[in-house]
C-alpha cells in the first residue's frame, strides 16, 4: 500500500470518528431532551390527576401503614422561581430514572419530611433541569409540591464535593432538602451540592415507603448507578456490521442506491448504540 494510500485511510478515519463523537454531543445535548419532555408532559399529567383525587382518599390514621410510593411515575414537583425551572421528580436515581427528571434518592425522606431529602438531577443532559442550580443563592426559595401538600425550602448554601463523597446524604438533626448536579457543566468530575433548610413544621405523617431499587441492587451514590456495558457493546457491533455491510454493497452494487438501502439502518443502530452508551455515564451529568 502506497504512503498516500495509507494517509487517505488514515484521514477518513479521523474524519469518520469526528462525526461519530459530533453525532454522539448532538444526541447528548438536545435528542435526550426531547425524551425528557415527553416524559415530563406525562409525568406532570399523571401527577395533577393524583392531586384531583378526593382529599378523604389520601387521609391516614397514625396506626395505618403509610403509603408506597409509585414504582413509576411523579412523587412530587419542583419549583425554582428564581431559576423559571418547574420539573415532576420520580422516584429513583438510576440511569432510567434520571432521564425522566430530577430523582428523589430513594434511601432518604420523601419532602416535607423530618431529615435530610436528597434529590438528583442532570446538569447538561436529559432537559437539563439542574443546569443553573449554581445560581441559587443563600435564602432564594425552592418549592416542592407532594400529594401532601407544598413545602417551601431556602437556599442555605452550596458546596462542591467529590463523586464519591455520599455523606451529603446522610441523616441529619435538621429538615434540610440536598440537591446534587454534576461539577462542572459538560464534566462529571465533582458535584455541585446545594442545601436548603425547610420553612415550617415537617409533615407528622408516616413516611411513604418506596418500591424503588437501583439497577445494580444496592443505593447508588452521587454518581447514581451503574449499567453493564454489554448492550452498549451490543449495538456498537451492530453499527460497525452494518457499515460494513453498506460499504461491500456499494463496491457491488451501485454506491448511492447502496447508501439509500443502508444509511436509515445505521441511523437507527446509532441512535440505539448512542442510547445506551450513554447510560455508562454517570446517571446526573
Amino acid at each position: 500500500m502506497s504512503f498516500w494510500r495509507v494517509v487517505s485511510v488514515i484521514g477518513k478515519t479521523l474524519i469518520w470518528s469526528g462525526l461519530l463523537i459530533l453525532s454522539f454531543v448532538a444526541y447528548e445535548l438536545w435528542g435526550t431532551g426531547i425524551a425528557e419532555a415527553r416524559n415530563q408532559k406525562a409525568l406532570r399529567k399523571q401527577f395533577t390527576q393524583a392531586l384531583q383525587k378526593p382529599a378523604g382518599a389520601a387521609e391516614q390514621t397514625p396506626n395505618e401503614e403509610p403509603p408506597v410510593l409509585p414504582a413509576s411515575g411523579a412523587v412530587a414537583v419542583i419549583k425554582f422561581p428564581k431559576l423559571s425551572v418547574e420539573k415532576a421528580v420520580v422516584e429513583g436515581v438510576s440511569v432510567s430514572d434520571l432521564k425522566k427528571g430530577p430523582g428523589h434518592y430513594p434511601e432518604t425522606p420523601m419532602p416535607g419530611h423530618v431529615g435530610n431529602v436528597a434529590i438528583a438531577g442532570h446538569r447538561t443532559t436529559y432537559g437539563a433541569p439542574f443546569y443553573k442550580l449554581d445560581e441559587l443563592k443563600p435564602d432564594d426559595a425552592i418549592l416542592i409540591t407532594t400529594r401532601e401538600g407544598q413545602f417551601r425550602y431556602r437556599v442555605t448554601k452550596s458546596e462542591v464535593v467529590g463523586p464519591d463523597d455520599s455523606s451529603v446524604l446522610n441523616p441529619t438533626a435538621d429538615n434540610r432538602l440536598t440537591l446534587t448536579t454534576c461539577h462542572p457543566r459538560f464534566t462529571a468530575s465533582q458535584r455541585l451540592v446545594v442545601i436548603a433548610r425547610l420553612d415550617g413544621n415537617a409533615s407528622t405523617k408516616p413516611n411513604p415507603k418506596t418500591t424503588a431499587t437501583t439497577e445494580v441492587g444496592k443505593p447508588a451514590g452521587l454518581s447514581g448507578s451503574r449499567v453493564p456495558r454489554q448492550p452498549a457493546v451490543g449495538w456498537g457491533t451492530a453499527v460497525a456490521l452494518a457499515w460494513l455491510a453498506t460499504w461491500a454493497m456499494s463496491k457491488l452494487w451501485l454506491r448511492w442506491p447502496a447508501y439509500a438501502v443502508g444509511a436509515p439502518v445505521i441511523i437507527v443502530l446509532l441512535f440505539l448504540f448512542f442510547e445506551n452508551f450513554s447510560r455508562l455515564l454517570p446517571a446526573n451529568i
